[in-house]
């Protein structure tokens, strides 16, 4: 697996890379990330087509899936722990 590109994101820890023809999208806040991955083939300008995607609709959307994923873990650590 090798990093093609860190994009600078305020909210977000944005990494591209590459592995078995693939373009990985890792995406971290905190302790958490959400992995998306892209068959090499299916994008018409390789990693360009990649940073397209990426648009302020799509970390909307990113942004409010890591609340849910904050809010589901603290609910079942406390369910855990108690």
């Amino acid at each position: 697996m090798r990093i093609i590109a860190e994009i600078p994101h305020a909210e977000f820890k944005v990494s591209i890379l590459n592995m078995n023809n693939k373009f990985i999208i890792k995406i971290e806040q905190g302790a958490l990330e959400q992995i998306y991955k892209i068959p090499d083939m299916d994008l018409t300008d390789g990693v360009n087509s990649v940073f397209e995607i990426l648009d302020e609709e799509f970390y909307k959307t990113v942004g409010a899936r890591f609340i849910d994923m904050r809010k589901d873990f603290k609910d079942a650590y406390h369910r855990y722990n108690y």
